[in-house]
Order: C-alpha cells, then sequence, then structure tokens
C-alpha cells in the first residue's frame, strides 16, 4: 500500500468533486470526524453511505470548494497519514471561505478507516 499515492489521490478527487473516486479510497466501516459539532471530536459519521453524505453536503455548501497549498505526510509503519490544505470556496449565499486545515487518515489494507479533519476558525 502506498498511502502517499492514495493522499494525493484523495486530494485530487476531492478537487474534482468525484464522490465516487473519493469513497473507492475508503472501507465500508469508515469513520468520519467534522470539526463542527456538539462533542469534543465535532460530528461522527460511521459507514461508507453516512460519510459519502456528510461529504456531499461539502461540495453543495461550497459549489467551487478547493484544497490547495497541499502537503502530505506519512507514517507507513503505523498505516497513517495527514494532509495538510488551504480551502477556498463560495458559498451558494456569496460569502467568500479561506481556511488552513487537516486530515489525519487511519488505513487499513489500503483503504481509509478513519479521517479527522480539522480547521482554522477564521474570525
Amino acid at each position: 500500500m502506498d498511502i502517499r499515492s492514495t493522499l494525493i489521490e484523495l486530494c485530487e478527487a476531492f478537487n474534482a468533486h468525484d464522490l465516487d473516486r473519493i469513497m473507492a479510497c475508503f472501507s465500508d466501516d469508515c469513520v468520519l470526524e467534522m470539526p463542527r459539532g456538539s462533542k469534543p471530536w465535532g460530528s461522527r459519521l460511521e459507514g461508507k453511505a453516512d460519510v459519502r453524505a456528510a461529504l456531499a453536503t461539502r461540495f453543495e455548501g461550497l459549489p467551487d470548494v478547493h484544497y490547495g497549498k497541499s502537503e502530505h505526510f506519512v507514517d507507513e509503519a503505523a498505516d497513517t497519514g495527514m494532509s495538510k490544505w488551504t480551502l477556498t470556496g463560495t458559498t451558494r449565499e456569496g460569502v467568500k471561505k479561506e481556511v488552513r486545515g487537516c486530515d489525519f487518515y487511519t488505513f487499513r489494507d489500503g483503504k481509509v478507516t478513519r479521517k479527522d479533519s480539522y480547521w482554522k476558525i477564521v474570525e
């Protein structure tokens, strides 16, 4: 398994807004932890269908969302990786967004089992 290649593929798939490509990288029992939510971990979605639905809302809310200035870091021995990026996009209401963030990934058998997302709070 080449985690770095998978991280690059995920970034490209997110920038293409291609949910099928994105989800092809995830295991059936995957977990997505989003920065916002009522719990210390934000909000947590479990299973491929729920993760896909949550990711689809990103493209709905920010139709031109783009993850630029990406950097990828890998610990092959621990089956983990991290991607840092700058998210840019415009909401449907016309509000421009630009925020720095990162995703921590855990892999099993070449598939993402956990994506834990963080981003800066811009005020």
